[in-house]
């Protein structure tokens, strides 16, 4: 344990412990004392969990400036300094949060079970950037206070990295601070922690402006505090007569905040009029306010030309985060503009402490629950007394966004979807060519379907096929409209292309036939047939899904007329004739037989479902006269027994298998080495199949095959597939 720390360090924490106990006040018992240390002792010693990190720093030095830092900033709160020394035992096997539990209470562990929550999430640093990052960090924080945690262990991180040798690990740090934590801050109304970190981070992203405009503020200190003490003399005589009680404060802004100024206004320091500004707090009672902030303003107008375009007044009608202030720029003595704030010691401390914080008319984005939460939290950290503002913390609710998911690229990217999006929203989220080729993905390297529903945190990456097209059941997963707006878009398009082709071989045909086709009379076979628009005829003949050449033969029907002329009658009159072979019934005896053995049958195996033996069979009567054998669960069938019932003929094979069958599977697993070469082995040992034709197609670890068999019958293929999905690797072996 001594060799643990260095001499410097030792002293340290010694000093550390000793600070800690006396802002806590007698809130943490000597057993609580006792407990911590053992657990971190045994956490260096035991378990060695608390090493110091890969850049030398010493985790328990840090969590115990962390711990002063929010009895300083925040308030002495036994659950944030207990949770912040231990939490990081938790992320081994020496202490878990159930023990944390019964040796300190449900309060600490529900903040460390939040600070471990949120740990992973700083893996994706390329993400820390994106606005999109803050509003995860909260739903996944659990309890204001471990944002606080956080917040303040940032702060202490960055005070102990000045002039470490490893600058890019000092870049990044500062870079997360200014992005992350610094908003944070801001948004909590932790003013002086975001300045501090805005300036230090600063100082480590371009130590060289920082140290220019350093120097020069500290050159022209004693310039600044005489040209305040003269600008403030005469408001301060005026101010005593008119027996106001009141304080003047004159502060330089932020080094941070003056760099921001100058690339702005793209000028150098000499050319930033505003580097300080005066504050006016006045003591008045709550009644007063009003009248004492607009005396004041009146007697600094007096004396000073004010400037009407730069006059804020949030006294008359505050900010919607609650700020009151009157600003006001005047002409100064040496002319010099010079900003003066105007308000109470009530007003003071509400904007100092939180509950204004500048945050929202500064530019930091957020939304109305954002504002919301964040005023609620601002009004705990000014709420009077400790206990009362840690107990409403207890009960702040974090999740703010019930109603999304934010997940990352493979790169660290952050994507905001609304809850219930799946795989392939967020494929179509990335790029419509994604999204219409996409067939899976890896989500925290797992594969996952397309109809995978995301969480918060998780990473996605999007596994594509150049074979893949959207599907119409694509609509049924996809969520967002953008994704169900692109689905639609490429269903049409590929449903034009389809007519535009059948369209060209519906011409043809009648070409063959010497036919000079009307639009009129195609237009009556179209509905006569049963569709309502020409596109969904043309898919239909594209699909097979009825035969071009009864299409034609319709046409001629109609074209030509009636054979012969026929009286007029009255409807009465009319009687419907039947044909006896079409709606005659039929009897069990009706079944036709096919197989090798059956001659002088005209049939042939329909393409769209490639029937073989053993499977259940229907024929359909073609208008060529030949007959088209589909399995009974083809979709192209159903089609045609509801169209055209009359022309379905019950079919079945002849007892035995002999012919050989050509089947198409897809065989989709883990893109292992070997693995066709598994499954080609596998089909060729079979001595009832023989392997016809294979396309493969592997992306991102996920394989898929086409592969053509021969074979004679359906049972031979199911125990063909069963050893198949033997196979290492391979998940799923669909039928085509």
């Amino acid at each position: 344990m001594q060799e643990y720390f260095t001499p410097q360090e030792r002293q340290q924490v010694l000093r550390l412990v000793k600070s800690l106990n006396d802002r806590l006040e007698g809130q943490l018992s000597t057993e609580d004392i006792n407990t911590v240390h053992r657990l971190v002792e045994g956490g260096i010693v035991e378990a060695g969990i608390f090493k110091r990190d890969q850049y030398g720093l010493n985790p328990v030095v840090r969590h115990l400036n962390t711990a002063l830092t929010l009895c300083d900033s925040i308030a002495p709160d036994r659950t944030m300094v207990i949770a912040t020394l231990i939490y990081n035992l938790c992320r081994g096997d020496y202490l878990d949060v159930d023990r944390v539990k019964a040796l300190f209470g449900p309060d600490i562990a529900r903040v460390v079970h939040g600070l471990l929550h949120v740990a992973p999430l700083y893996k994706k640093q390329a993400a820390v950037e994106n606005e999109n990052f803050h509003k995860l960090l909260l739903t996944f924080a659990e309890d204001v206070r471990v944002i606080l945690i956080m917040t303040v262990d940032r702060l202490a991180l960055m005070r102990a990295i000045n002039h470490h040798p490893n600058e890019k690990f000092v870049h990044e740090i500062a870079s997360e601070s200014r992005y992350l934590y610094a908003p944070l801050a801001h948004k909590l109304g932790l003013y002086a922690i975001k300045t501090e970190l805005e300036d230090t981070s600063l100082k480590y992203l371009n130590r060289k402006v920082f140290t220019q405009i350093a120097n020069r503020l500290a050159e022209t200190k004693q310039e600044r505090d005489r040209y305040v003490s003269d600008f403030i003399k005469p408001i301060d005589e005026r101010l005593k007569a008119e027996g106001l009680n009141y304080e003047i404060k004159g502060r330089t802004k932020s080094i941070n905040s003056i760099w921001q100024k100058m690339q702005k206004q793209g000028v150098d320091l000499g050319g930033i009029y505003d580097l300080f500004a005066i504050r006016i707090i006045l003591d008045t009672k709550p009644r007063d306010e009003k009248r004492a902030c607009w005396l004041a303003y009146s007697i600094v107008t007096d004396i000073y030309k004010a400037n009407p375009s730069r006059f804020k007044d949030w006294i008359t009608v505050p900010k919607s985060n609650g700020y009151e202030s009157l600003h006001i720029t005047v002409y100064g003595p040496g002319d010099k503009w010079v900003e003066v704030q105007i308000r109470t010691q009530r007003m003071d401390e509400s904007a100092e402490r939180g509950v204004a914080a500048h945050w929202r008319y500064k530019g930091i984005k957020s939304d109305g629950d954002v504002d919301k939460w964040m005023n609620e939290v601002r009004e705990m950290l000014e709420a009077s007394g400790q206990e009362g503002q840690m107990s409403l913390m207890r009960n702040m609710d974090t999740n703010l966004y019930n109603d999304e998911v934010f997940v990352f690229t493979p790169k660290g990217d952050l994507i905001r979807l609304p809850q219930g999006a799946t795989v392939l929203d967020f494929a179509y989220h990335i790029h419509s060519r994604v999204g219409s080729t996409c067939m899976g993905a890896k989500v925290d390297g797992k594969n996952q379907k397309i109809n995978y529903r995301l969480r918060s945190g998780d990473t996605v990456e999007v596994i594509t096929s150049s074979t893949q097209t959207p599907r119409l059941d694509w609509l049924g997963i996809a969520t967002t409209s953008r994704a169900r707006n692109k689905i639609k878009n490429a269903i049409n398009e590929r449903r034009a292309n389809q007519s535009l082709l059948a369209r060209e071989a519906l011409q043809r045909r009648f070409k063959n036939r010497k036919i000079e086709p009307e639009d009129a009379i195609l237009a009556r076979v179209i509905k006569k047939m049963g569709f309502k628009t020409t596109t969904e005829f043309y898919v239909a003949i594209q699909e097979e899904a009825i035969d071009i050449s009864d299409v034609v033969e319709q046409y001629e029907a109609i074209s030509q007329g009636p054979a012969t002329a026929t009286a007029r009658g009255t409807a009465e009159q009319f009687v419907l004739q039947q044909h006896d072979n079409e709606h005659q019934p039929r009897h069990d005896s009706d079944i036709l037989v096919i197989g090798e053995d059956v001659k002088g049958i005209n049939y042939r195996l329909a393409k769209c479902c490639n029937p073989i033996f053993g499977d259940r069979i229907e024929g359909f009567i073609a208008s060529d006269g030949a007959i088209k054998i589909h399995r009974t669960d083809c979709k192209n069938l159903h089609h045609l027994r509801s169209r055209y019932p009359y022309r379905i003929i019950r079919t079945r094979w002849t007892g035995k298998a002999g012919s050989q069958f050509l089947v198409t599977l897809q065989v989709l697993g883990k893109d292992d080495i070997g693995i066709v070469a598994s499954i080609t082995s596998v089909i060729n040992k079979s001595g009832d199949s023989l392997l016809r034709g294979i396309s493969v197609h592997a992306d991102g670890g996920l394989f898929e095959g086409f592969l053509t068999v021969s074979i004679s019958s359906n049972e031979l293929l199911d125990d063909l597939t069963q050893k198949i999905l033997n196979v290492k690797g391979v998940k799923q072996v669909n039928r085509l």
